[in-house]
């Protein structure tokens, strides 16, 4: 429970500029000395960025000379900064589930720029909310569990595969699941890749022979993930794996990591000549010059004269793929070069909107027009035209906004699609690790920079181009983040998980069932208690999302943090400033 009664409380608030963020919209001052009298506010203060070291150090030193039991920050969101207050908490010695945090920015000043002087009154009313919440907050333990020293790696491309290689290393069991026949994904079906121009084929193969070489590895392909039950740290988890009769076996993991890669983009029939003799996507034409050799670059049987590259095929599209595939445009320069060597009389023509070789890359885009490539810019709402000419080749239609916004007409022997990364098809298995996934439809980091590799259930982690498009290298090293974070929990035997989690009065719960069916988690099971059937909550598994406290008709089930009365509280809180 809390240090001392409500009234008693000595709190500590500060209001984050964010650099302007907050500041440019919501009168911070106006906000602070709203609150500063409010029961319980020993301090009250505004700070320019409240996560920076010397906002941190000032929060620490007041906590200790004020004897401050709650902490409330006003900034940011608070899933970008709930580790680092927490941490100023614990290091100050208050109990770190004493710190709340209220969102002025993306709830507040950023949604009502037009209108600072309601901001600001909506800003005091959110903070005040917050303060009500912290004076009847709990000084709460976190749960401990004991974990299993292994891990399931989903997926055997390049990112898979040196995760595997990284937790095996470090004295971890991996167990390793492909769905397809064999391993290596996109990159084992290329030659030289960017950026460090390995081949494709002899990279997988050398990362398949380490990982067979460890014994702690064990590797099933044509194999896929059928079930999950258990929580952070004890999964369960049914792999389907190719026998025949087809089998079930169960193995048991601490952590999870999904590096599940990509599709790559298929345009529909007749979009920018698809379906029509001569168009080939990006993949396909990566793996024509890697068959060219010393043969030069042929097409059917047929040698190719000249080409064309159509840009964002599929990515940057209004109606579609919204998102840029980021690696496309790289990976276009490098294979026009690859080209140019192969034979420099082949005239090739980059039909773009924008190009983004991001990066030291920038070097690719110029080596490739250094090689005699031509790039043609055409304006987003005049995309070119592929259609076949009379001598059996093809042409294509495109205006150049470079040379004066003219029409071209450019016959080629192929034209290249230059088709972008989309989510992989995996329906099935996002309903069983319950994975978040994006507005693009990959799979959903907590945060892209603090926590790049996390998601929203605890011990399953997401790596490589199933969380977005990435290039061989960056994939890599999402996989060895995974890795880092993975060991970091497993190689202690336990792991702390938040106490915010619900719990069940059982002298008030009739077992109606009602709960069981609202909890995604599977978190909540019907015992024998005293004669009588309740429900009893499973704390590793909870995640503490609350959707089992508003349809329990008894009100017996209440979540930690967010109490009926914490939130209660709230409300009264907010309310006593109006909102316009």
């Amino acid at each position: 429970m809390s240090k001392q009664p409500a009234s008693e409380r000595r709190l500590g608030v500060y209001v984050c500029h964010c650099g302007g963020n907050i500041s440019d919209y919501v009168d911070v001052q106006a906000v602070v000395d709203a609150v500063k009298d409010e029961p319980g506010v020993v301090v009250a203060k505004h700070t320019m960025f409240a996560c920076s070291d010397a906002g941190q150090q000032e929060m620490e030193e007041d906590i200790a000379a004020n004897d401050l039991d709650g902490l409330v920050v006003a900034s940011c969101s608070p899933k970008l900064h709930v580790v680092t207050f927490r941490g100023v908490a614990k290091r100050s010695g208050m109990n770190p589930y004493e710190y709340n945090q209220a969102n002025i920015r993306e709830q507040c000043s950023w949604t009502h720029t037009d209108d600072p002087a309601g901001a600001t009154s909506k800003a005091i009313g959110l903070v005040r909310g917050v303060i009500a919440r912290t004076r009847l907050s709990e000084a709460l333990e976190p749960l401990v569990v004991e974990t299993t020293q292994k891990a399931l790696i989903i997926g055997g491309g390049v990112a898979g595969l040196r995760a595997a290689i990284g937790l095996a290393d470090i004295g971890l069991g991996v167990f390793l699941v492909e769905r397809e026949a064999e391993l290596g994904g996109w990159v084992g079906r290329f030659g030289p890749i960017y950026p460090h121009e390995r081949n494709g084929h002899e990279l997988i193969s050398s990362l398949i022979e380490e990982a067979r070489k460890r014994p702690a590895i064990k590797i099933f392909t044509g194999a896929e993930i059928v079930s999950k039950t258990g929580s952070f740290g004890n999964y369960a988890v049914g792999v389907r794996v190719a026998t025949e009769p087809p089998q079930t076996i169960q193995i048991e993991v601490g952590s999870i990591i999904v590096a599940t890669g990509f599709d790559s983009y298929r345009p529909a029939d007749g979009e920018f000549g698809s379906g029509m003799d001569g168009v080939a996507t990006l993949p396909e034409f990566k793996e024509l010059i890697d068959a060219a050799a010393g043969a030069g670059l042929r097409y059917r049987g047929k040698p190719v004269r000249s080409l064309a590259y159509i840009y964002c095929v599929g990515s940057r599209q209004p109606d579609g793929n919204e998102y840029c595939s980021r690696f496309c445009c790289t990976a276009t320069a490098h294979a026009s070069i690859r080209v140019a060597e192969l034979d420099p009389n082949v005239r090739q023509y980059h039909l773009y909107r924008d190009i983004r070789t991001y990066g030291a890359f920038e070097l690719l885009y110029t080596q490739a027009r250094k090689d005699g490539a031509i790039y043609v810019k055409f304006p987003d709402d005049a995309p070119p035209v592929v259609a076949a000419d009379k001598s059996g080749g093809l042409t294509v239609t495109v205006r150049d906004l470079l040379s004066g916004d003219e029409e071209l007409e450019i016959p080629v022997d192929l034209v290249v699609q230059v088709t972008g990364m989309v989510p992989r098809a995996n329906t099935d298995l996002v309903g069983l690790l319950k994975l978040p996934l994006g507005k693009d439809g990959f799979f959903n980091e907590i945060h892209p920079k603090l926590r790049p590799v996390e998601t929203m259930v605890d011990g399953v982690l997401i790596a490589g181009a199933c969380q977005g498009p990435k290039s061989s290298a960056e994939s890599v090293a999402s996989g060895l983040a995974a890795v880092t974070q993975s060991a970091s929990v497993l190689k202690k035997g336990s792991a702390e998980l938040d106490p915010l989690v619900a719990t069940v009065d059982p002298d008030a719960c009739t077992w109606c069932g009602k709960c069981l069916d609202a909890c995604p988690y599977g978190a909540i099971e019907q015992l024998s208690l005293n004669g009588r059937e309740v429900a009893t909550i499973s704390v590793a598994g909870c995640k503490g999302c609350g959707g089992c406290v508003p349809v329990c008709p008894e009100n017996a089930i209440d979540l930690r943090g967010y109490t009926d009365a914490q939130i209660t509280a709230m409300i009264d809180g907010l309310l006593q400033e109006a909102i316009a």
